[in-house]
């Protein structure tokens, strides 16, 4: 890595410790004399605005902090360093005490990049013509609303019809994204530098229970067939209803998300042992 010269620092706005330790961060690199920026994780415009030319974005929260940057600095490839103040932090690489014994390093190019796919979403509402097109590192789900029913979702694959489902919901991930909610759903593990993505449903109900591991250059189209509301989620963050007939098209996105890490590239194995046990 190069020497970085201007950082952006993004934080939680509802956690005063991501607050806080954000402020610390830009106080001491202004010290260092590099360029730098704060902005509100839930301020994409803003953040949009300030970063050109930026070299790194260092993300105080947790992997929902990180899943809210990644949208806005994939379309300009600017790496991602994750500092944890949530829980888990499958995404996130430092604790705040290593970013503080560790800042002038990472300034001087300390580290190198992991490049992480993303998939493109297509919504197709089926009351209006025009689609809406999302990106996602972590995954997409179409599921039911708040009535506790199962759904319908016919799924085709390249075209060609796969099986329907009968579940709480169907989520599409990215190998990022097979450690978050469809993990919980009991979907494989891929490595996080796969481009594959993977299809799982959620609580099956007499239908296809298993996950499906999809080739890169695949294409899924979900249908939804329900006399109730459902419910859309991009990132666990992006959310909108659906109705009878809305659909989605997943496949690979052309945008990467790239992480700046300082463990050892063997990491991945070591790390899913720990962070699984609790």
């Amino acid at each position: 890595m190069p020497e970085l010269k201007k950082i952006g620092v993004v934080y939680h706005p509802l956690n005063e410790r991501a607050l806080a330790q954000a402020q610390k961060l830009t106080g001491r690199i202004a010290g260092l004399k590099r360029e730098n920026w704060l902005c509100s994780a839930w301020e994409p415009k803003e953040m949009r605005a300030k970063l050109e030319a930026t070299d790194l974005i260092i993300t105080c929260g947790g992997d929902g902090t990180i899943l809210r940057v990644a949208q806005v600095a994939a379309e300009d490839s600017v790496p991602i360093l994750g500092v944890n103040l949530g829980r888990l932090g499958f995404l996130t690489e430092l604790t705040a005490a290593e970013i503080d014994k560790k800042l002038e390093d990472i300034l001087a190019g300390e580290g190198w990049l992991e490049p992480r796919a993303m998939i493109n979403i297509d919504l197709q509402v089926s009351s209006r013509r025009g689609a809406k097109h999302f990106h996602a590192l972590n995954d997409v789900v179409m599921a039911r609303g708040e009535i506790a029913r199962i759904v319908h979702i016919t799924a085709e694959i390249n075209g060609h019809p796969f099986t329907t489902y009968r579940a709480d919901g169907v989520v599409a991930a990215t190998a990022t994204g097979s450690t978050g909610y469809s993990l919980a759903a009991c979907g494989p593990i891929l490595h996080p530098e796969s481009r594959d993505f993977v299809l799982t449903p959620i609580m099956p109900h007499l239908t296809m229970h298993y996950p499906v591991v999809l080739p890169a250059d695949f294409k899924v189209a979900l249908t939804l067939n329900t006399a109730h509301q459902a419910t859309l989620s991009i990132d666990g963050h992006i959310s909108m209803p659906l109705n009878d007939g809305d659909s989605i098209a997943v496949e690979s996105s052309s945008l990467k998300t790239r992480f700046l890490r300082l463990r050892p590239q063997g990491y991945f194995y070591r790390l899913l042992d720990h962070k699984l046990k609790g």
